[in-house]
């Protein structure tokens, strides 16, 4: 069996995950929480008896196949068990972010028609979106855990649709992202090539649970290979995350860079025994050349980056088998086809080292089955026998990937994708905002954050004008808090092309 090979056509991604686990190692720790109030930990017999309990309890509500079902949890185990117990019963999962404001919320819900919302003791459910939904909370879901199981895991097909994840589009709302469950089989390239991940590793991920990085690295993974999955649902401070692997021994830890950069500057690596860690891992944002050589040289181990997309996870890397190249995400994974397209005209691959569009071949299994309700979207992304999603790059004459941006505008803050159509909306609901333009915005070499540029209405001007944190804080009342401007800019125009057209790459480059 190669990394190339097709998944089987009748496939669960909650079986491949947990079925084999239970039979052959059902004693193992599976999932260990980690946090504030303590450990507690599951074996995988537990995980296996508890999806396949919550998986009955979904079918008895009389949800048809392909029903979704909407997570509203903060991180915790049963956000672990109702994702998967969602798949189990060949429903569909729509993971959410206990950030997101009641109004993102609604939306995800309306968008996505789900049939349930599993909410949180911290997650309240407006009464108004519910409209016919079922809301279960916590005790609901510890009784169909109690409840008697799912005999089987259920029997679907390898391109039957089992997560929906929603990521920023090109409008100001997000865009759902419909993926089979063939996707887990998708991702086997990133095991040996990637994370060099096998049975006896033990993952910790900095993550939280609605993210597709922790839901892939931190747990699907992990649990296809037979190892250990440790999450952390306590506060976020830079100094728990050495002692998190030291106590718990991990060999891989997982973050975006800025993780790894605030350990540097703030945690002390001194007080802990991180000589279990094998490597770091590394994804959602580009890893800079100075911050890897300063994590090498503090810690003496590895950091093993990757580049990846919501629609087809990671799928260029570097790792055991691909020798770090600083600057460079690495090359593309074992089994699958990529290629630089034009960015105008037919989709032939380009010769290496010219700059177009980044593209997988359709036939990768850990591709989408396209955007939810978004035809024109899923359209426009398909050229010919490729997927492009709207980053450029080249390939050098060694195979190396190397990363030149955006052809659209879309962001990346702490690792998530975020429109800025959807920042400018918000901020244009202000009483005292005539025109917004939202970027990411340079603060140091290695550092960006999303920055508003802002035009007052006249009649604000004076006492009556918002100060810079005002507005920051009206974001924070509408957004999901890694949405949120950090930086707000007063400015008497914005750049514009000749139709009107607000130009985006230059706010904060030039006098507007």
């Amino acid at each position: 069996m190669t990394d190339a090979d097709p998944p089987p056509p009748r496939f669960n991604a909650a079986r491949h995950c947990l079925a084999g686990n239970a039979r052959l190692r059902g004693g193992k720790t599976a999932l260990v929480m980690a946090g504030d109030r303590g450990r507690a930990s599951l074996t995988y017999a537990e995980v296996d008896r508890a999806v396949r309990g919550i998986a009955a309890g979904l079918l008895g509500l009389g949800l048809a196949p392909g029903a979704r079902v909407m997570i509203r949890m903060g991180n915790e185990a049963d956000y672990v068990l109702v994702y998967f117990g969602a798949l189990a019963a060949g429903l569909v999962a729509l993971p959410s972010s206990p950030q997101l404001t009641p109004d993102e919320a609604a939306f995800l819900t309306r968008d996505a028609d789900a049939a349930v919302i599993v909410a949180g003791e911290d997650c309240p459910v407006d009464p108004a979106t519910l409209d016919g939904r079922i809301l279960l909370g916590r005790g609901d879901i510890a009784a169909m855990k109690a409840g008697a199981p799912l005999d089987a895991y259920a029997d679907t097909a390898a391109d039957d649709p089992a997560l929906l994840i929603y990521t920023s589009g090109t409008s100001s709302r997000p865009k759902g992202v419909l993926h089979a469950h063939r996707a887990v089989w998708g991702r086997r390239p990133m095991h040996a090539h990637w994370l060099g991940l096998t049975e006896s590793d033990i993952v910790l991920h900095a993550g939280t649970m609605n993210w597709s990085y922790t839901l892939g690295v931190g747990l699907a993974d992990p649990w296809a290979c037979g190892a250990t999955a440790v999450i952390y649902n306590g506060r976020r401070d830079p100094g728990v995350w050495p002692r998190l692997v030291a106590e718990h021994r991990a060999t891989l830890f997982a973050a975006v860079p800025t993780v790894f950069r605030q350990m540097l500057k703030y945690a002390d690596l001194d007080a802990h025994d991180l000589s279990s860690l094998r490597h770091g891992i590394t994804a959602g944002e580009a890893l800079a050349p100075e911050l890897l050589d300063a994590w090498t040289a503090r810690t003496g181990k590895p950091l093993h980056e990757a580049l990846g997309m919501s629609e087809i996870s990671t799928y260029v890397s570097s790792g055991p088998t691909v020798p770090v190249r600083p600057g460079s995400p690495g090359k593309p994974q074992p089994g699958r086809r990529v290629a630089i397209l034009p960015r105008e005209g037919a989709p032939e691959p380009l010769p290496p080292g010219e700059t177009g569009l980044l593209a997988v071949h359709r036939s990768d299994p850990g591709l989408m089955l396209g955007y939810w309700g978004r035809p024109d979207e899923e359209a426009a992304a398909m050229r010919g026998e490729w997927f492009a999603g709207g980053d450029l790059a080249r390939l050098d004459a060694d195979g190396y990937l190397w990363f030149e941006g955006r052809e659209d505008d879309l962001m990346n803050a702490m690792g998530y994708r975020v429109s800025p159509n959807e920042v400018e909306a918000a901020l244009a609901l202000h009483p005292a905002v005539a025109e917004v333009g939202v970027t990411e915005l340079a603060v140091r070499a290695d550092v960006r954050v999303i920055a508003g540029f802002v035009v007052l209405k006249p009649e604000a001007d004076g006492a009556g004008k918002p100060d810079p944190a005002a507005l920051i804080a009206w974001c924070g009342e509408r957004l999901a808090a890694y949405k949120c401007p950090r930086e707000i800019r007063f400015v008497e125009a914005l750049p514009r092309t000749p139709n009107g057209k607000v130009q985006r790459k230059r706010l904060g480059s030039e006098p507007a």
